[in-house]
C-alpha cells in the first residue's frame, strides 16, 4: 500500500542536497533492484514443489514453508532481508549517537511486504487474532512429513508420512485377511453342521426305518400268536372225524367211479369198525340208508353248513338227536358204492353248494 504520508526532511547527515528528485530516483532505482533480486519482480520464474521424504527430511526448528501471500514467502528471513533494504534505501544512521531516521518506503516495495500477523512466532502475538486462525496456523506451519497422519499414531510417536500409510495399508490387509477367514471358518462351520445334521437325519431314518420293520414283525407275530390261538381254541371245539386213518382220495378229483364225473367228498381209509366222531356240535338232520352212499348221517351246525358222514357199517344216533364235538355218531364201513371200508365225508354250504372238505377242516384249525 503506497505511502500518503508528506516525506520528512532528510536528517542533517545528509544536507539539503539530498532532495526529493535524489529520493525519488533512489527509490526507483532501489524497486529495480529489488525486483533484480527476486522479491516481488517478474524475472523469476516459479516452480511447483512437490516435496518429497528425502527433499522435506532436513527441514527442522522453525524454518518452515508456510502460505505464499503475494508471491513472498512467509518466513522470518524475508522479514530481515526487507529490513536491510529499507536500512540501505533510506540512509538510515546506525551510529547512537544520532536519533533515527524515518524512511518512507516506496509503494512497489511496501506492497510485497508480509503481513506481520502471518509472520511465524508473530502472528500469534496480536490479541485480535481468533484461537481458530491460531490453530489454522499451527496447521500451516506443521511439518510436511506428518501430513496424514492421524491424532492417535500422533500420540504413538509416528511422525513420517509414509511409514503411518503403510501401517495403516498392512493393517486394512490384516482385517480383510481376518474378515476372509472368518468367512472361510463360517462356511466351514455351516458346511459342518449341515453334514452332521444330515448323517443325524441318516441315523434317523435308518433308525425309524428299523423301528417300522420291526413294529411290522412284532404285529405279524401278534397276529399269527392270535391267530393261532383263536385256530386253537377252534380246534377246542373241531374235532377229525375218525382216527388211523389214510387219505385215498380228496375233493374235485375226477374218474369214471363216481355217477357226477368226479369226486365230492374226502376219504379217510380206515379199518372197518373205526368209531366215527360228530366234528363239531350239531343236530341230526337225517340218519340211514342213501343209495351209493349207503348207511348216511347228515348233521346239521348252527350256520346251516350240513355234514355228510357216508359209508358207515352202523349208525348210533338218530333224527333230531344234538350231539356235541367229539361224540360217537356211527362207525367206519363198506356200504353203498365202495372199494373198501373207509369214511366218505362232505360239506355243504346252507345253499347247499358243496365245498372242499380239507380246506373248511384247516380253517377251523384242524390238521388233516
Amino acid at each position: 500500500m503506497a505511502s500518503n504520508k508528506p516525506v520528512p526532511e532528510a536528517p542533517s547527515r545528509f544536507g539539503s542536497d539530498f532532495t526529493t528528485e535524489q529520493r525519488t530516483d533512489f527509490g526507483a532505482e532501489f524497486t529495480t533492484e529489488f525486483a533484480t533480486d527476486g522479491f516481488g519482480g517478474t524475472d523469476r520464474a516459479w516452480e511447483e514443489w512437490n516435496p518429497t521424504e528425502d527433499s522435506v527430511r532436513p527441514v527442522r526448528g522453525r524454518h518452515r514453508v508456510v502460505k505464499q501471500r503475494n508471491g513472498l514467502a512467509r518466513s522470518s528471513t524475508v522479514l530481515g532481508v526487507g529490513v536491510i533494504a529499507a536500512v540501505g534505501a533510506g540512509g538510515m544512521a546506525t551510529a547512537q549517537s544520532k536519533p533515527p531516521v524515518s524512511i518512507s518506503l516506496p509503494d512497489s516495495l511496501a506492497d510485497n511486504l508480509p503481513d506481520a500477523k502471518s509472520l511465524p512466532g508473530v502472528g500469534a502475538l496480536f490479541s485480535d487474532e481468533s484461537a481458530t486462525d491460531q490453530a489454522k496456523s499451527a496447521v500451516a506451519t506443521a511439518p510436511l512429513t506428518s501430513a496424514g497422519i492421524t491424532t492417535a499414531e500422533a500420540e504413538q510417536g509416528t511422525t513420517d508420512a509414509g511409514e503411518a500409510l503403510r501401517a495403516r495399508i498392512l493393517q486394512q490387509a490384516e482385517q480383510q485377511q481376518n474378515a476372509a477367514d472368518a468367512e472361510i471358518k463360517a462356511a466351514e462351520e455351516k458346511a459342518a453342521a449341515e453334514k452332521a445334521a444330515a448323517e443325524a437325519k441318516a441315523k434317523q431314518d435308518v433308525a425309524e426305518a428299523k423301528a417300522a420293520a420291526d413294529k411290522k414283525k412284532a404285529e405279524e407275530a401278534a397276529k399269527a400268536k392270535a391267530e393261532a390261538a383263536r385256530l386253537a381254541k377252534l380246534a377246542a371245539s373241531y374235532a377229525i372225524p375218525t382216527s388211523s386213518y389214510t387219505i385215498t382220495s380228496t375233493f374235485g378229483e375226477a374218474g369214471s367211479m363216481w355217477s357226477s364225473g368226479y369226486h365230492t367228498g374226502l376219504d379217510f381209509a380206515a379199518p372197518t369198525g373205526t368209531p366215527i366222531k360228530a366234528v363239531h356240535t350239531a343236530t341230526v338232520k337225517s340218519a340211514g340208508w342213501s343209495g351209493s352212499y349207503g348207511y348216511r348221517t347228515v348233521l346239521e351246525l348252527e350256520d346251516g353248513t350240513e355234514l355228510w358222514f357216508c359209508h358207515q357199517s352202523s349208525i348210533d344216533v338218530s333224527v333230531g338227536q344234538k350231539v356235541t364235538t367229539g361224540d360217537t355218531i356211527g362207525r367206519v364201513g363198506a356200504t353203498g358204492n365202495v372199494t373198501g371200508p373207509h369214511l366218505h365225508l362232505e360239506v355243504h354250504t346252507p345253499d347247499g353248494t358243496g365245498i372242499d372238505p380239507m380246506t373248511w377242516l384247516r380253517d377251523k384249525g384242524l390238521t388233516v
